[in-house]
């Protein structure tokens, strides 16, 4: 601002200064440019608001130059110009003033531009200054494309838990005309990869109400008091959407036990836990807002958060058997071309202990295997091959292993054969392999 103001003050850094004597001097000896065209630069201008002479200078022998010479209040300067009969204009216009104006202005101007544009930087991205305690939940509409319980394989018991959530949603005279009360919430207890979050979309898709779906991480922040504003904005706007349901994912991360630890961040984690038990404590079973949590820890929680008026129901969602297995291979291989000789059984007794997760990513590696082939369906052959890369990694074809290192290893496998052959309860033996894969140099 100061640089700029300068500039505007000193627009002309090639004027000569003329004091009185070198004044009297151009009158006396004539050495004003006249002649000047009017509104042309050198004109002879007198400026009676600024007590000001301007002009051009040209003395014998030399080239002109622009000067400016401030006259003494008293002085009459154009008594002066008229006995020495040299033409002049005046100039009528406060330039000075506007000038004065601007030059006040100006630094105000630009320090509210550097502060709007400051401003307007720091609230980008989702206007993150202004909204540092709002709610981070993505809310998913009932006009969004849904999730159903079509969708969902494998968890029967937790499919007719949650079934009644929907029917409390959509008819809650039901219940309450038998003097039951609606849970306030449920706590979907699973290893990773079962299907919780999956199972409460369905909840929602299934009902056709709006969805809100938080990780428990959103909640702790380094600054105290955020985690729990952004519990009862959360809250605040589930009410004014229910009915509705809350899903918070990993609520392990906000819902520990209090008393745990030391520390400014578990005192922010004990604030955020401390709100939330009291937001669910304030909404009654009227008001259509059912909460949803997943966790695959459910020992670390506080014994406040799991008791009856809080999450009335802790569904487990365990892995799937081997029905359940073929049935999520069944959804996972919807609208993907498969070969006559694919075998939905087979590949559900092959995958024992594989999660919803572990078979969709098993269908989805069979069928880039398959392009991998320039193949136009997939066949049993990438399916096994599939499952064979989700268990012990791809295949290290170009390893190189001595004779006497493949024999060790055939020896070992063949080991884990036989003692699965002799025990009758174990499961069956489907492959037995030598080939290196991952960290492995044989699989069975």
């Amino acid at each position: 601002a100061i640089l700029i103001v300068s500039l505007i003050n000193n627009a002309s850094p090639d004027v000569t200064k003329l004091d009185s004597q070198e004044f009297q001097e151009a009158v006396e000896n004539q050495s004003f440019v006249t002649g000047v065209p009017e509104g042309e630069t050198g004109q002879l201008i007198v400026k009676d608001e600024d007590q000001t002479v301007t002009g051009q200078v040209q003395e014998s022998g030399e080239d002109p130059y622009k000067f400016e010479y401030a006259y003494p209040e008293q002085y009459d300067i154009a008594a002066t110009f008229n006995e020495a009969e040299i033409p002049f204009n005046t100039d009528p216009q406060n330039t000075g003033f506007w000038l004065t104006i601007l030059s006040t202005l100006a630094p105000l101007f630009i320090i509210l531009l550097l502060f709007f544009f400051l401003m307007s930087s720091m609230q980008g991205s989702g206007n993150r200054v202004m909204s540092f305690g709002k709610s981070r939940a993505k809310r998913m509409s009932k006009d969004s494309p849904k999730v159903t319980f079509a969708d969902v394989a494998g968890a029967n018991e937790a499919v007719q838990e949650l079934t009644e959530i929907k029917e409390f949603l959509e008819s809650p005279q039901k219940f309450q005309k038998l003097g039951a009360r609606i849970p306030k919430g449920a706590l979907l207890v699973g290893p990773p990869g079962t299907g919780k979050t999956l199972l409460a979309r369905a909840v929602a898709g299934e009902a056709g109400v709006p969805f809100f779906s938080i990780s428990g991480s959103d909640f702790v922040e380094m600054f105290v008091g955020v985690g729990a504003s952004r519990v009862r904005d959360l809250f605040e706007q589930a009410k004014q959407n229910s009915p509705c349901i809350i899903f918070m994912d990993e609520i392990d991360a906000v819902g520990r036990q209090r008393g745990a630890g030391l520390g400014g961040g578990h005192d922010e984690r004990e604030q955020t836990l401390n709100q939330l038990l009291v937001e669910m404590d304030g909404f009654d079973a009227k008001s259509g807002i059912i909460m949803l949590a997943a966790t695959n820890r459910p020992d670390i929680l506080d014994p406040a958060l799991l008791r009856p008026g809080r999450f009335d129901r802790q569904i487990v969602v365990d892995r799937p058997d081997f029905p359940g297995r073929e049935k999520i291979l069944r959804v996972h291989s919807r609208g993907k071309p498969l070969g006559d000789d694919v075998n939905i059984e087979t590949l559900a007794r092959s995958t024992p202990g594989f999660t919803g997760a572990d078979l969709a990513n098993l269908v989805n590696e069979a069928a880039l295997l398959a392009a991998r082939h320039d193949k136009e369906q997939v066949d049993q052959s990438e399916m096994e091959e599939a499952i064979d890369r989700v268990i012990a990694g791809p295949e290290r074809k170009t390893r190189l292993i001595s004779e006497k290192e493949k024999e060790i290893t055939a020896y070992h496998e063949g080991g884990h054969a036989i003692v699965g052959a002799l025990l009758h309860e174990a499961d069956p033996v489907h492959k037995i392999s030598i080939i290196p894969r991952g960290q492995a140099l044989g699989v069975t």
